[in-house]
């Protein structure tokens, strides 16, 4: 008599990432607890690391005084302008160079010699041509985050694959429906992507402009607390561009979520 059928696990993955919930706040803590540890025992010097109890008492200070959100609202304010107008323009002429082969040819060598150029390099040239307000500023930030995201974009459109495209054409779509429905949905992981680096990269570029001739921003704060060799908010600061960053990275992932239903 033979045995009675045995249930099979499900094998099919496809090696899809388990969301973990907590595991990161957790490391978080831990690193937290360490170094607050180390500091009051003297294992770490305070001239080195301060307490993170000072730190948090300092950003009490800041939001009591008001200077948490003078400095937080214009860093937040280039922030966005300047990278939506980098990766606005960078997304449009990232699908034109993957779509049409004039347009490859003429400007991907452009864009293969300014993509090596250190960004805060050409901070000095945008002071001589915007002045030293806001535009300088913008500009800087629109740059960094449009070549990055010029490459990844026309990267993700090679990347679609060939057999989906030449499917279309075998069912006659016409070419507006192909690109619209093959093409870009096909390179939206990669356009992504490439926005998580070109945003990280626009976060350090706001700091590196608001350290030229801004009053008020994280940069010019960090700034002013490192020459006074001010520990607590010297992390103080450095913790807000920590936070903003995991702030974009969580925006970028809704967007992946709510964009990207499709793939399994």
């Amino acid at each position: 008599m033979s045995d009675p059928a045995q249930p099979v696990s499900f094998r099919g993955g496809g090696f899809v990432a388990q969301r973990r919930r907590g595991v990161g706040l957790a490391v978080f803590v831990v690193l937290l607890l360490l170094a607050e540890w180390g500091t009051r025992t003297g294992f770490i010097s305070q001239l080195t690391l301060p307490r993170p109890s000072d730190v948090l008492a300092t950003f009490g200070e800041l939001y009591q005084s008001g200077l948490l959100f003078k400095h937080l609202i214009p860093s937040l304010t280039r922030l966005i302008v300047g990278a939506a107008i980098g990766a606005s323009l960078g997304i449009a002429l990232g699908v034109f160079i993957g779509l049409f082969s004039l347009v490859r040819a003429g400007l991907v060598p452009l864009i293969a010699a300014i993509f090596p150029i250190p960004k805060i390099a050409l901070l000095p040239l945008f002071v001589i041509w915007f002045g030293i307000d806001e535009a300088s500023k913008y500009a800087l930030i629109a740059f960094g985050t449009f070549t990055p995201t010029v490459v990844a974009t026309y990267a993700a459109v090679d990347n679609v694959d060939r057999t989906l495209i030449r499917m279309g054409q075998s069912f006659g779509l016409s070419w507006r429906s192909i690109v619209g429905k093959i093409v870009l949905p096909g390179a939206m992981p990669g356009i992504l992507s490439g926005l998580r680096i070109s945003l990280t990269i626009a976060i350090i570029l706001l700091v590196a402009a608001e350290m030229l001739g801004a009053e008020y921003g994280i940069g010019a704060y960090i700034l002013q607390a490192g020459s006074l060799y001010d520990l607590e908010r010297l992390f103080a600061g450095v913790v807000i561009l920590s936070v903003l960053g995991v702030l974009v990275s969580g925006v970028i992932g809704i967007i992946e979520r709510r964009v990207l239903r499709w793939r399994v």
